[in-house]
Parts: C-alpha cells; sequence; structure tokens
C-alpha cells in the first residue's frame, strides 16, 4: 500500500486509528494541544475578527462558519460564548457547524457544545478525511459562509517521495517493510510546481490529498472567506533547504521522526505546503492574501483595543499576570506565534 493509506489508517480506521480512540490525546496531558487549550482568547481574538468578515460582506441575514477537525470544540464553544457576549448582530446571523469524523471526538463535542446544540447555533457533522473530500454544510449553498481550519491540513495522509520512487508499505513476516515503486506522474507534476525533487538521503512529502481538500473548499466559498492556520512552509523556503521531510510522530508531547514505532497509539503530522494551497485557491477564483504568522494575525486583531477580550474577565493583578503570559505563548516567536502560519483567502 502507499504511505498515504498507511498513514490513513493510523490516524483514521474507525476502530483503532489515532483520533478514533479518544479524545484523551489532546490537551496538555495529551500529546499534542492547540491554541484553544493555551486560552479562551484565541477564540475571542478569532470571533472578533469573524464578526468583521461579516461585516464586511454586508452583514448578509445569515453566515455560516463551517470549522474542519474541531477536535474537542473548545475553539468553537469560545467564538460562540463571546459572540453572544459582545457581537450580538453577528451571532443572530451565525449558524456554526463543526465537521469532524471521530466518533469519539463527535461525542466530546456534543457535551462542550451541549447549551449551543440545543439551541440550533451549533451542529454536527462528520465525514472522514480519507474519503473523497466533501463540504457538509448546514445551510444553503448561497448563504455567505467563513471556513475555518486550525490545525487540520498537517494531519491529511500524505505520500513520500525519494529517489528511488514512492513509499510503499508491505507487510512480510507479520513485520512492516518499505519498498519503492514509481510515483504517479501528477506527484511529480506537484513538485514540479509547489515544491522540491528529492535529492539522495531525502524524503519529500506530497500532500494531493490537502490539494482535493482545499479545491473542494474554495469552490464551495460562493461569497466568503477562507482561514488557514498551521505550521507550514512555502516553496521558497524548500529551495533554500530549509523543510525537505517533515514527516513527524507525536506521542505524550515527544517528537520522533519514526512514523512505524507505535501504529495508532501516536499521531503523524507533515508541514503545510502554503505555497500549493494559495495556489489552489487562486485559480478557483479567490483573492489570496499575504501569509502571516500566527504572531502577525493575533497582533493585527488584539492591538486595537491592548487585548481587551484576553483581559476582561481578570479581577485580580495575579489574574492578569498569568493571562499575560498565556497570551505571551500565543503571540511570541517562543510560544506558537512563528511557528503558525495563517493563509486567508476571499470571495466576496
Amino acid at each position: 500500500m502507499p504511505f498515504s493509506r498507511y498513514m490513513e489508517i493510523c490516524l483514521y480506521d474507525p476502530t483503532a486509528g489515532y483520533y478514533s480512540r479518544s479524545a484523551e490525546q489532546f490537551g496538555k496531558a495529551g500529546d499534542f494541544y492547540t491554541s484553544s487549550d493555551v486560552h479562551a482568547v484565541f477564540g475571542r481574538l478569532l470571533a472578533r475578527q469573524f464578526d468583521q468578515m461579516w461585516r464586511a460582506l454586508d452583514r448578509p441575514p445569515k453566515i455560516e462558519i463551517l470549522e474542519l477537525g474541531p477536535g474537542r470544540g473548545l475553539f468553537a464553544r469560545d467564538v460562540l460564548d463571546w459572540s453572544k457576549k459582545k457581537f450580538h448582530d453577528f451571532f443572530a446571523a451565525l449558524t456554526y457547524t463543526v465537521e469532524e469524523s471521530s466518533s469519539a471526538l463527535r461525542t466530546k463535542l456534543q457535551d462542550t457544545l451541549k447549551n449551543h446544540l440545543a439551541s440550533g447555533k451549533a451542529i454536527i457533522s462528520g465525514e472522514s478525511p480519507e474519503e473523497r473530500p466533501t463540504i457538509h454544510r448546514s445551510l444553503a449553498p448561497n448563504t455567505p459562509l467563513i471556513v475555518f481550519a486550525n490545525e487540520f491540513f498537517d494531519a491529511l495522509p500524505v505520500e513520500i517521495l525519494g529517489t528511488a520512487g514512492k513509499l510503499h508499505i508491505a507487510l512480510e513476516n507479520n513485520r512492516l517493510h518499505e519498498t519503492w515503486l514509481p510515483p504517479l506522474d501528477e506527484e511529480l507534476e506537484f513538485l514540479d510546481r509547489y515544491g522540491v525533487h528529492p535529492e539522495g538521503g531525502e524524503r519529500i512529502e506530497v500532500p494531493m490529498l490537502a490539494q482535493n481538500w482545499i479545491r473542494q473548499i474554495a469552490h464551495a466559498i460562493a461569497r466568503g472567506l477562507l482561514l488557514i492556520v498551521d505550521y507550514g512552509y512555502t516553496r521558497n523556503e524548500q529551495l533554500a533547504g530549509r523543510h525537505r521531510g517533515t514527516l513527524m510522530a507525536y506521542r505524550h508531547h515527544s517528537a520522533s521522526p519514526d512514523p512505524y514505532q507505535a501504529p495508532g497509539e501516536q499521531d503523524l503530522t507533515a508541514h503545510v505546503n502554503f505555497t500549493a494551497l494559495a495556489a489552489a485557491c487562486e485559480q478557483a477564483g479567490m483573492r489570496v492574501e499575504k501569509l502571516l504568522t500566527q504572531s502577525q494575525f493575533l497582533m493585527g486583531i488584539g492591538e486595537r483595543n491592548q487585548f481587551a477580550d484576553a483581559f476582561e474577565d481578570c479581577r485580580l493583578p495575579q489574574e492578569r499576570a498569568k493571562v499575560a503570559l498565556q497570551l505571551k505563548h500565543l503571540v511570541t516567536p517562543v510560544g506558537l506565534g512563528e511557528n503558525f502560519q495563517v493563509l486567508m483567502a476571499r470571495r466576496e
């Protein structure tokens, strides 16, 4: 089988896959945590951004946010809670759809979002990333749409190419064995356009499934916006010698380059090729904004009001100091601020 199929089974198998086992791998006690695990301010700042986007679309009576891979739903809950409190008109127009393939995480979403599900503001849909990419909307196709994907694309299965060909996995004597077969023309063409070809000893990821997803998303947005937050690279960075082989396994906050160590028990990720994603959006007729770091993006939202969204609930100096440290983790180079990139594309 191609490596992408192995990665798909490890992550998304309905019974043994990493994302299907439980929701306990999320958060600081698990294998990894996202910006939403740091502090509610991430969702609050994005709620402010979404409100501004809604206003830029001339305040339509209905708008849908579709979040791909929402995990436990912390971000969705923070956006909905803050919008209800601060952006009443936007909240009145909003329907928030979360699309999650894992049944264990859908159960967790039911608990996290129970109040908003009961009111009809939040809706849960499910689709497996390994299947043909399909956008499951809750509202009519012509309703303005914001698609939000935070650490979604890095978890999509990838092909791996080396100088010997395309990586496949075989089972011999009950042990996994690597073998190399000729790559497809479309995979070589992808590297010609958006990446680099492997040199001696290198293994380069080819994210064909990610390209299928981004094309589907871009065509689904008749009017609205796409916002992707993830760690990744541009083609120029690869040409400069960086990010040439980024597949990693994560378990209990420990990183390993070995994807075979604990199949189904470790997260497998590959950095996102933002050059390829941006090109697909442009080919679909969307206007792509300049790629920003998460730090630049969040500072652009929060500096206007001195990050009042973060500090509003603080009553004591020590509470404010704690939130300041959490905010620092989101926006500074030593935290998540410079590791994550933000791609924004719109169709108005």
